[in-house]
């Protein structure tokens, strides 16, 4: 007969890694969307007559529905669970990203990209709290990166369908747009064998149910860990912003949103950007941004669990602002111009895998999915109104002033994370509980002390 093992602690398993990777079609098709606009938009913009202003609006779109979908999933999955908005949302997904390819004005493709940015919103949330409540603590920092690489996977995916098909016709932008919807389809049947989070459904008092999927998953020789039920009375907002949690809030939604506004901001309009530095070949220069972005995620994929979350977050924050004042204020020619971008995008891919691990850690089970949730939020808010903002900011200002204000923000996130950041690598989530004293400092308290 098997030892006791506690559901935290298991080893690695087929189911964990299924989980893992029925979460991937969300991360994958997110990454694409946002990455084929770009693109796409360049092409559309004698077809839909777009200018500057609405170019912008497309490109912020789906960020702006991320925002919304991602305010309002987090208080719904801690209220009624995660299984069923993860499993059904890709379908209605991959509907929409369909739709795309009928569209016939720019009013019709923003509406679109609004909703299309609005279901991933709700999968961000949900993807992350149900592989994160399901991954055991020893493998969780790179199960959960795995979410990271599908999304840069789905970025540069984008960009290389982009290239590959953009001479095929005058609706190849069309079709780009449809495609973001196919992975969303291969991932459906996975996603509908994924049961319910068992620390969710203990943390509702539901531990018949949760020893049950625990049993059924893994057998009989699996404990569940203690948890405390939800007996709180306030809003989850507001639980998130008092006095208990108010610091780690903050830390998500600062360390969140100063990744992704340059993220965003460059990547969505790289070749733009590239044409503005003097790089002629703009799309071959975009393709190498590209390929180092995704050797980034995969390199913070291998380093996540061996270095501390502080490490990895604050060190990242500093040698990704460096590489773009090198790319800002330096005069290296177009090769030396693409190796910074490259640079600069290796490395911000790598700290992406702490958006899809660090803030899960975080928060106590009945604020998880608000906390990632309002992270999350707070993140496509900043980086929709940056993307909106740069072809502007290019167009009236220069390409350089445009990166000093990114360089800016990845400094602001760095001296933030540096005072305020915690270390929770080591944490057992369904150990966490908020009724812990908050007294310790920064970086050295656990979880439960918050």
């Amino acid at each position: 007969m098997s030892s006791p093992v506690s559901f935290e602690d298991l080893p690695l398993s087929r189911f964990h890694i299924r989980t893992v990777f029925s979460g991937t079609g969300g991360q994958f098709s997110d990454g694409f969307v946002l990455g084929i606009i770009g693109i796409a938009v360049s092409m559309a913009a004698g077809p839909l007559q777009l200018n500057a202003l609405w170019m912008g609006l497309l490109g912020a779109a789906s960020l702006a529905g991320l925002f919304l979908g991602s305010l309002f999933a987090g208080p719904l999955a801690d209220r009624y669970g995660r299984r069923t908005i993860f499993a059904w949302d890709m379908l209605l997904f991959a509907v929409i990203s369909a739709s795309q390819f009928f569209v016939n004005s720019a009013e019709q493709l923003l509406a679109l990209r609004l909703l299309l940015g609005l279901v991933l919103g709700f999968d961000y949330v949900v993807s992350k709290s149900l592989v994160t409540e399901f991954a055991p603590r020893r493998y969780r920092g790179r199960l959960l990166s795995v979410l990271a690489a599908a999304w840069a996977a789905g970025y540069v995916a984008a960009y290389l369908v982009g290239f590959a098909i953009r001479d095929i016709g005058p609706d190849a932008w069309r079709l780009m747009l449809a495609l973001s919807g196919l992975p969303a389809l291969l991932i459906l049947p996975l996603r509908l064998g994924v049961p319910e989070s068992p620390i969710w459904l203990m943390a509702r008092g539901r531990t018949a149910e949760a020893l049950a999927i625990v049993r059924s998953k893994f057998g009989p020789h699996v404990t569940l860990p203690p948890t405390l039920p939800m007996t709180h009375k306030r809003g989850s907002l507001g639980e998130l912003m008092s006095k208990r949690w108010r610091r780690n809030t903050l830390v998500g939604c600062v360390f969140y949103t100063c990744q992704v506004i340059p993220f965003f901001a460059l990547g969505t309009f790289s070749p733009r950007v590239l044409e503005a530095l003097n790089v002629q070949d703009k799309f071959v220069g975009g393709l190498v941004y590209n390929v180092l972005l995704m050797f980034g995620a995969l390199l913070g994929l291998m380093i996540i669990d061996r270095i501390s979350r502080r490490a990895f977050l604050v060190g990242t924050f500093y040698l990704s602002a460096v590489g773009l004042a090198v790319l800002a204020w330096g005069s290296f020619g177009a090769l030396g111009t693409i190796l910074a971008f490259g640079f600069f995008a290796c490395v911000l891919a790598a700290a992406v895998n702490l958006e899809f691990v660090y803030p899960g850690e975080l928060f106590p089970t009945h604020l998880r999915a608000s906390g990632i949730g309002l992270a999350v939020a707070a993140s496509r808010f900043g980086s929709a109104f940056a993307t909106f903002l740069l072809p502007l900011a290019v167009q009236h200002l220069g390409v350089h002033a445009a990166l000093g204000v990114c360089v800016g923000v990845l400094v602001f996130g760095g001296v933030f994370c540096h005072l305020f950041a915690p270390e929770t690598s080591q944490e057992q989530l369904a150990a966490v509980s908020p009724d812990d004293s908050a007294g310790a400092e920064p970086g050295k308290r656990s979880l439960n002390a918050h």
